[in-house]
């Protein structure tokens, strides 16, 4: 009997469930059957995620659906999976990671830096809109809602000048073509988890986890580790104005991470951006902790706490 994937409906959220489904087969030998589950995030999908209030916004019913023995694993960009994982799932594998970094997709071609003073740059991150006023006060940053078509649709259309995305989304779609300009992690630091899929299954599925822990990239999931460890002791969930990218980079595990204003006109003691590193074999979690920590010392609390959120 084949196993079950949960997943949503959209273009990308197939794509992914599709990849890992080839995986199953092409190194586990393993069939696998969609499941398409509508989340809270597809049913409100004009709302903002901070307005709807909710964690894990567009996993919560892919849980559901394994906890109702409706499917055996569900799969996620990791950037949407909250840092507090109920004891009743797992993270067997997480994939090797994409390019973790944004991109600007303009209707004129202009890049970034040569866009108009007041542009309409569409976003539905507000770690993207805490950056990119920074860098560029001037610009009218709006909120950006829909799956990757209809935020494409939304540019063509007019109703902005450029938006903001994810570059994964779009080289997974073979949409790459539409990108005016890749962001430089100097400029837009990634999202926690940014470009890498976590397969989530239930924790008493023993036997299963272990297969799948063949298709985990050891590389990756330090990385992820590190990212949400951090993510974790700022007390932030996934609409906090926190950036963070760690990877390898000669031997050791390197981190830099930021925390920004929302506001335009933001002081510069309201950006604070470090790095740390770490050798190879310590906990990349340690790592993420220590840098939260010294971000927290410098003034990253304060920052937080105008966003809402509580410590």
């Amino acid at each position: 009997m084949p196993l079950r994937i949960a997943t949503r409906g959209s273009a990308l959220a197939l794509w992914q469930a599709g990849r890992v489904r080839g995986r199953l087969l092409g190194e586990l030998g393993l069939g696998a059957d969609i499941v398409l589950v509508k989340t809270s995030g597809d049913r409100f999908n004009q709302a903002s995620v901070g307005a709807l209030g909710l964690k894990g916004v567009f996993i919560k019913e892919l849980e559901e659906a394994l906890v109702e023995s409706r499917a055996e694993l569900a799969v996620h960009s990791m950037k949407d999976v909250p840092t507090a994982i109920d004891s009743r799932f797992a993270f067997p594998a997480v994939l090797r990671r994409d390019d973790v970094r944004d991109c600007l997709l303009s209707r004129s071609g202009a890049a970034f830096d040569q866009l108009p003073p007041g542009a309409r740059v569409g976003t539905s991150s507000l770690r993207r809109r805490a950056l990119l006023r920074h860098r560029r006060p001037d610009l009218e940053v709006a909120d950006l809602r829909g799956n990757v078509d209809t935020r494409l649709a939304k540019l063509d259309r007019g109703d902005y000048d450029a938006i903001v995305v994810a570059k994964a989304g779009l080289d997974r779609l073979g949409l790459a073509e539409r990108i005016t300009q890749v962001l430089p992690c100097e400029l837009v630091l990634p999202a926690v988890g940014q470009g890498a899929l976590g397969i989530e299954t239930r924790a008493a599925d023993s036997d299963l986890n272990r297969l799948l822990a063949e298709l985990e990239d050891p590389e990756t999931r330090a990385a992820i580790d590190a990212e949400r460890a951090l993510l974790a002791e700022l007390e932030g969930g996934c609409q906090v104005p926190v950036g963070a990218w760690a990877r390898r980079e000669n031997g050791r595990l390197v981190m830099d991470a930021c925390v920004a204003s929302v506001d335009p006109g933001a002081s510069e003691g309201e950006f604070i951006r470090l790095s740390a590193d770490a050798s190879t074999g310590e906990e990349p979690e340690k790592l993420g902790r220590v840098l939260a920590r010294r971000l927290l010392d410098a003034g990253a609390d304060r920052i937080l706490r105008l966003t809402g959120r509580n410590r």
